[in-house]
C-alpha cells in the first residue's frame, strides 16, 4: 500500500500488509509489531483471531524499513544459506540510507494511517488498531495524534495492547524510559551523523553485531526447520558461539536451541519444549516449534524486520509519558489528543512485563474518556508466548478474542 512522503527513494514509500480471514468483513483488526517485529509474526495468531470472531479480517503491517531489506535469496532458493551467512547481500546502514534518519514516528504513524483509511473503506467497516510490545505504544500515540486537525482515536473503534504501552507499562520489565530534551538532542545527532539503525535485537540473542543478523538467522533456521525438521541441521557448523556444540542437532532441534532453549534475554524467549538425547526437538510447553518456525520462515520476509530506526526509538522513548511537553515538541510528536480518546481499550501483559501493562492500562482509563479497559495478565507466559502459543494454553488469545466480541458489529 502507498505510504506517507518521506525522505528517500520513490520505490520505498509503500507498506505491505499480510491479510487473514475474509475480505468481506465488516471489521478489521489491524495488527503492528515492536521493535523487531513483521508482518508475518502475527501469522499463526491472525489466523486463529479471523477464525474465531465473527465478521473480522486481521491485517498485519510490514513497516515500510522493511523495504530495505535484500530478499532476493529468501524463500524458493537454494543458495539462500551461503548467500546472506557468508554476508553477500546488500547490507544498509548510515552511509547507504541515510534519509532513514528522519524516519521518525511520525511517518510510521501516518503510513498506519494510509492502512487505516484503507481497511475503512470510506467508512463501510470499523477497525480496531492493535501492536506487540512497542508496538502498543504506537497504538496510543496514533489514537491521540494529531492528523492535520484530525485525532487518530476517531479513525478506530477500539485499542489493543499486547504486552506494552505507554506510561510506565514496561516498569515490569525494569525498563525505565526516562529522557529530557538535552539527552534526546544528543541521541538526535548521533543518528544524523550515521546511527541511523540499532542492533538491539541481533545483541539480544547473541548472534551477531549487524542489525540483521538476528532476522537472517531466525529466517533460515526456521525455514530448515519446516523443510525437514528431523534431518541433520544444516546450519550447525556456522552456528554463532553463542549456540556451539559438539553434539549432533536436527534442524528443529538447532531451531529450538535458537528461539527457546539458549536465549539469554527474557523478551525472546518462548516456552516450547527441550532437546532430546539425539539433538531433536520434544514440544513441551504451551508453544509448539511449528508455530514459531511458520511464522519466522513466512513470506515475504520472515517474523523479524531486518533494520529497526533508532529515531522510531527514540520517539518512543520520548512519548513515553504521553503528554504533549517540552520533550515531544521538540521531536515535533503530535501528542495533542491524549486526554480525549474515547474509544474502548484492551491490554494483556506478560510475566515480562509483571502486571504493570494492565495497571498502566487501567491508569488510561481514568485519565482520557475512554469508556472502558479490558486489562489482564498472565505471568505464565513469555513476550512472545503471546504471539505463538497453541489457543488451548493462550490466556491472551481467549481474552482478546471476548474483547474482540465485545465490541459492536460493524
Amino acid at each position: 500500500m502507498p505510504g506517507a512522503r518521506a525522505a528517500g527513494p520513490g520505490d520505498l514509500q509503500h507498506v505491505k500488509v499480510l491479510k487473514v480471514g475474509r475480505s468481506d468483513s465488516t471489521r478489521v483488526l489491524i495488527l503492528l509489531g515492536g521493535r523487531e517485529g513483521a508482518a508475518s509474526g502475527f501469522r499463526v495468531l491472525a489466523r486463529e483471531l479471523a477464525a474465531s470472531v465473527a465478521d473480522l479480517q486481521v491485517w498485519a503491517i510490514d513497516r515500510r524499513e522493511q523495504n530495505l531489506t535484500d530478499l532476493s535469496h529468501y524463500a524458493g532458493e537454494t543458495d539462500g544459506d551461503a548467500y546472506y551467512l557468508e554476508g553477500r547481500y546488500a547490507h544498509q546502514d548510515g552511509t547507504t540510507a541515510p534519509f532513514t534518519a528522519s524516519w521518525g514516528l511520525g511517518i510510521l504513524l501516518e503510513d498506519v494511517r494510509k492502512v487505516v483509511l484503507a481497511a475503512r473503506d470510506g467508512g463501510r467497516r470499523k477497525v480496531i488498531l492493535g501492536g506487540h510490545s512497542v508496538g502498543g505504544a504506537a497504538v496510543m500515540h496514533y489514537a491521540a495524534w494529531d492528523f492535520d486537525g484530525q485525532p487518530g482515536y476517531a479513525d478506530l473503534a477500539g485499542l489493543m495492547q499486547l504486552d506494552g504501552g505507554v506510561r510506565g507499562a514496561f516498569k515490569g520489565a525494569g525498563m525505565k524510559f526516562e529522557l529530557n530534551v538535552d539527552a534526546a538532542r544528543a541521541w538526535l545527532q548521533q543518528i544524523e551523523q550515521g546511527a541511523v539503525f540499532e542492533n538491539a535485537t541481533s545483541l539480544a540473542v547473541r548472534v551477531g553485531g549487524k542489525p540483521e543478523d538476528a532476522a537472517l538467522w531466525y529466517y533460515l533456521a526456521a525455514r530448515h526447520a519446516l523443510l525437514d525438521p528431523h534431518g541433520a541441521a544444516v546450519l550447525q557448523p556456522a552456528l554463532p558461539a553463542a549456540y556451539a556444540t559438539d553434539r549432533p542437532l536436527t534442524n528443529a532441534g538447532l531451531f529450538g536451541k535458537l528461539v527457546c532453549a539458549d536465549v539469554g534475554h527474557p523478551g525472546y524467549t518462548v516456552q516450547s519444549g527441550r532437546l532430546d538425547e539425539t539433538g531433536d526437538w520434544i514440544d513441551e510447553g504451551p508453544t509448539p516449534l511449528a508455530r514459531i518456525a511458520e511464522s519466522h520462515a513466512g513470506c515475504p520476509s520472515g517474523a523479524l524486520i531486518w533494520y529497526t530506526l533508532n529515531r522510531v526509538m527514540l520517539d518512543y522513548v520520548a512519548g513515553n509519558d504521553f503528554t504533549d511537553n517540552e520533550l515531544t515538541r521538540f521531536l515535533d510528536l503530535r501528542l495533542w489528543h491524549t486526554s480525549d480518546i474515547d474509544i474502548p481499550l484492551y491490554a494483556f501483559g506478560s510475566g515480562l512485563t509483571n502486571g504493570t501493562v494492565a495497571s498502566a492500562a487501567e491508569e488510561l482509563g481514568t485519565s482520557t474518556k475512554i469508556p472502558y479497559v479490558r486489562a489482564h495478565s498472565d505471568l505464565e507466559l513469555t513476550h512472545q508466548d503471546l504471539l505463538y502459543a497453541a489457543p488451548e494454553h493462550n490466556s491472551f488469545l481467549r481474552t482478546a478474542i471476548a474483547f474482540l466480541n465485545e465490541l459492536p458489529a460493524g
